[in-house]
């Protein structure tokens, strides 16, 4: 499987939360399964922390990438096709990091690991 990881999926892995389902985790740890994380989930958790709702983490910078890539995640650049479709789509979501990310998803023809239910509104595939 080809995964986009969601900007909670990526920190309930890295924290061991158990928010993250089961089936999630087992697709994470499968070696065979292909990982990315995009350059909008680092924007949206140093945004985050920016404004107070990542108490307790490191300065992101520190860590996203090395973090990351020491699981084997491939990291994914947020391109001009990316960012084209996220605005075109009809959803009233306002939320441009779940725009951009069901956006890649899309594209790219991956299954977008997310458990937030307002991504059903656009056209990716989604697992939990």
């Amino acid at each position: 499987m080809r995964l986009l990881l969601d900007t909670h999926a990526i920190l309930w892995w890295l924290t061991d939360d158990p928010q993250l389902s089961q089936p999630a985790r087992q697709a994470l740890l499968d070696q065979t399964n292909e990982v990315w994380v995009s350059a909008a989930s680092a924007w949206e958790v140093s945004t985050k922390q920016r404004s107070g709702k990542l108490a307790g983490l490191p300065p992101v910078h520190q860590w996203f990438r090395e973090l990351t890539a020491l699981d084997g995640f491939a990291q994914m650049d947020i391109t001009a096709a990316h960012a084209l479709r996220a605005g075109a789509y009809p959803a009233a979501h306002r939320d441009p990091f779940d725009r951009v990310l069901a956006a890649q998803a899309e594209l790219e023809q991956m299954l977008l690991v997310t458990c937030d239910a307002q991504l059903a509104e656009f056209s990716c595939q989604r697992f939990w």
